[in-house]
Formats: C-alpha cells, structure tokens, sequence
C-alpha cells in the first residue's frame, strides 16, 4: 500500500484506534514542524509504522534552503549507516542457503584479507566483520580524505597495528562491512550493490532505492546536504559513501524506507514469505558487543539507558523498560535514523538535510513516547538541543587558542612531502604566504598557526569540516614529520 500522511481508510474500521491514531499523528505532526523550525533543519522526511499499519509519511520543509521545492514521500536522501543492517540481512541469506556461516574465517574466503598480525587475521570470523570489536581502531580516513578504492582499502589494513584485543572492546568501524561486502561477492559470484538489490529491494518493492550514490545521479526529486558555515545553514555538493559501499552508501525515500521497516517488524517477512529464517532472523537482532560509553551518544546522559549493546548493523539500549534497536546514518550535511521496537510493532524513519542536526534522536524517542505506554510530554527536542550545544561549545572552548606562540621554523622549512605507509603521503606547499596542505585527490587546507608547531587546518575543498590540527616534530636541527590523525608522517628525505 502506498503510505500517506494521514490515516484515512487504514483505521476506518476500528473507530476507537482510529481517533486515538488521530490524535496522536496530529500531535507528532505539530511537533515534528516545530522541532525541525528549532533545530533549523531545510527539510525533514519522517515515517512511522506500528503493528503492521502505515501510520505516518510526509516531508516537511525544503530540498534545499532558498529553493521552492518542498520535501516529500519521494525525495531522495543518503540512508547513510543505516546501510549496515541491510549489509548483515544480506549475510544472513546466504548463511540460510547454507554457503557460509557466521563462525567462517574471513581469511579462507578472501585469502587476500590481511592484518598486521597473522594471527589475528586468521581470527576474525564473518560475524566479527559487523560487531565492531575486532581490534581495528577506526579507519574512515582511507575513503573519506584519501577515497582509495575498496581493494586498496583492504589492502592498507596490513599497516594498522590492533587498538585493543580481539573482541575486548568497542571502536565503530566501517571498513569491516566493506570487507563483508566482497564476502559476499566472492560467496554469491555478485557484486553487493547487484545482490542488495535482487535480494532486498525488488522484493520489498523499494523501487526509488539505488545501492550506491553513483547509481542515484539520475533521480532529480532529491534533498541537498547542508551545513552551518560562518554561522549560517548553507547548501553544499553531496558527500559519497560508495568506497565503502555496504557500510553506507544506500540511498532511498521515506516511503521506501517504511517497507524495510515493516519488513524489520514483521520477522523479516513480506507479503507472507519469509526472506531470512527465524534462527537468523534472532541473530540478526541478538545483542553481539557491549557498546562503552566512549562509544554511544551524547543522548544516553538524558535518556540513562541501563545497558547499550550492538547486533548485526543495530545499535541497541533499554527506554522505559523496552528493548530498543536502531541505528544513526550520517554523511556530511545529510542524516538519517531508524527506530525500532520490536516487541511492540513500533518503528519510526527519520531524514533531514542538515549536518548532525540531532533532532533525528529528539523525534525517535518521541515517537516512542506518544505510541507507547509512556508519555510525559516531555520535550525532546529543546533537551537535546541545549544538550549538544554544550556538547559544542566545550569543543569549541578546547580549540580555542588563548596564548599563541610563533612557529620555531621557518615557512620554507615545513615544506615538503610526508608519508605514512598506511594512509598515504601529504604534500606541504606555500600558496600566497600561507602552508597548505594537499591530501587524497581532491582536499586541500591551509594550515592556521596555533601554537608553536602545532596548526589548525582549515579545509578549503570542504570547509565545513570539523577543524582539526596536526603538530610537527623536530630532531633538535630539522622537522623531520608531523601527527595527523593519531598517525606520524615521516618528511621524504629527512634523514
């Protein structure tokens, strides 16, 4: 049934639950409006589901701020991280077919998958490609600022040293479901992005839903990313997750996300038929890792959750006695979340176009409130929105410089070329008095002093990203390298 944004003929026929439904909707709708106004969102997609009914699905404001054109059931957004429980249904379907099993060595179907540590290699199992708990810390500069390719990827994980043992901690890690994707090539003889399709989307009738970015160039109803850049929301070019494709890359409508919900909530059937057996269907949902605190959301300070675990592509955590499993997506300037109570039937999807606009979280919980038994009328959203501009303005605090001292060299003597056997080599050059930094194919920064050697990087391809800094290092006579990113770059020729 196509979903709408009222209930209409739905809930005719139980008249009670239908003026319930009525009032509730409309009180998600106002409030829906005006926390997406609070939050300052352009433009917001929200669905909900509950005991097998299309309850709600609608847009609210604008594609792209200063432009007409208004958010709908059809537009376009990047599913994000959402991806990753998609990933692991994929698995599960050819574990049901018998072709490969959870507790299967990652390294006898890929004999090219290769860690610092033979021993830890040989290890890691299929199921420890979707836990995030093998060790590795994360890695997402590989495909975000250098965009290497998903067997240059693989190949890079030789460089990184473990974090922490096997399974003896928690870091999230999407370069793993990027492995679990070629697993599942080698085992189907398909490429992910072919097999997702055919196995998922077709039969759940997601027909406005690409496996990749480059795959969705083509849709023209679709929302613009967008930023805060000098304090104000600002349209920017998409971001693309498709190096990594089976971590994030999915790209989908409200409407189309609300079938993959009733499919999550009805045991992973549709139309009547089962698409994953009720053992994995269990395995897929069973919690799998304790998730730290280091390591959830800032949420968990308002909503006090007593345990928060990881399934198979899901993040879990109790609210109000109730077993909850969803999970975040966010690529710079879009963001999504699905939310899911399974043992009530109870799911809600989220979209907005505005870079870690948390309002998705304020929503979520409210859904859970207002179709549940508990609901205090608690606002959300003003909570979540003083919490992370706190969270913010201390960041903003520890960045800040108070007493700069000058760099000890001088600018000709940062020049050069660095390299770092994992992630790559980064070029300084000098352009109009300033350092600059050149990194990957397409990103460069210029390098801000900010205390003795140690430089903020503005970014200059993408400004609105997060400042971060890098510090160089001397031998007592020459720089010989800097840390970036936990890593040190050794200068070319500095011997």
């Amino acid at each position: 049934m196509r979903c709408t944004s009222v209930l209409l003929l739905l809930l005719l026929a139980r008249s009670l639950t239908a003026q319930d439904y009525g009032q509730k909707l409309r009180q998600l709708d106002d409030y829906i409006e005006r926390a997406r106004q609070q939050w300052e969102v352009p433009g917001l997609a929200v669905a909900v589901v509950k005991e097998g009914q299309n309850l709600w699905c609608k847009g609210y404001g604008n594609r792209n701020i200063g432009h007409p054109e208004a958010v709908d059931v059809q537009t376009l957004f990047a599913i994000c991280s959402t991806t990753k429980a998609m990933t692991a249904a994929c698995m599960s379907m050819l574990i049901d077919e018998g072709k490969v099993a959870w507790e299967d060595q990652v390294v006898d179907i890929l004999p090219n998958f290769q860690l610092s540590d033979p021993r830890w290699t040989k290890e890691i199992r299929v199921r420890d490609l979707f836990t995030h708990n093998t060790g590795m810390g994360n890695a997402d500069l590989l495909w975000y600022l250098w965009d290497y390719e998903p067997d240059i990827i693989m190949e890079k994980m030789k460089y990184v040293d473990p974090a922490y043992p096997l399974r003896g901690g928690y870091t999230y890690q999407n370069n793993m479901y990027a492995v679990a994707g070629q697993v599942i090539e080698k085992i189907s003889g398909k490429p992910w992005q072919e097999f997702i399709q055919e196995r998922i989307f077709v039969p759940l009738k997601m027909t406005n839903t690409f496996p990749t970015q480059k795959l969705s160039l083509a849709y023209v109803n679709r929302s613009s990313p967008h930023s805060r850049y000098q304090g104000k929301v600002t349209a920017f070019a998409d971001e693309s997750a498709d190096q990594i494709a089976p971590a994030g890359a999915v790209w989908s409508t409200i409407e189309d996300m609300q079938k993959w919900m009733q499919f999550v909530l009805d045991s992973a059937r549709v139309d009547g038929q089962r698409l994953i057996s009720q053992e994995n269907y269990q395995e897929w949902l069973k919690p799998q890792t304790i998730v730290s605190d280091a390591g959830f959301y800032p949420t968990q300070r308002l909503t006090k959750p007593h345990w928060k675990t990881y399934a198979l592509g899901w993040f879990q955590h109790d609210y109000h006695g109730r077993a909850v499993s969803f999970h975040t997506g966010s690529l710079q300037g879009t963001i999504a979340i699905i939310g899911l109570i399974p043992d009530e039937h109870l799911g809600v999807y989220v979209f907005g176009n505005l870079d870690h606009a948390e309002v998705r979280h304020a929503i979520m919980y409210k859904v859970f409130d207002i179709f549940g038994e508990h609901d205090d009328g608690r606002d959300w959203s003003s909570e979540f929105l003083e919490l992370y501009q706190e969270t913010r303005s201390n960041a903003d605090t520890t960045n800040k410089v108070t007493v700069q001292i000058l760099p000890s060299y001088a600018l000709q003597d940062f020049l050069g070329t660095y390299e770092d056997s994992y992630l790559g080599d980064i070029e300084i050059k000098e352009e109009d008095g300033t350092l600059v930094l050149l990194v990957g194919p397409k990103d460069k920064a210029k390098l801000i002093s900010k205390n003795r050697n140690t430089f903020n990087l503005q970014y200059i391809s993408r400004p609105y990203m997060t400042t971060t800094s890098l510090t160089f290092e001397d031998d007592g006579d020459k720089i010989i390298g800097f840390r970036y990113f936990n890593r040190f770059f050794k200068k070319k020729n500095s011997n």
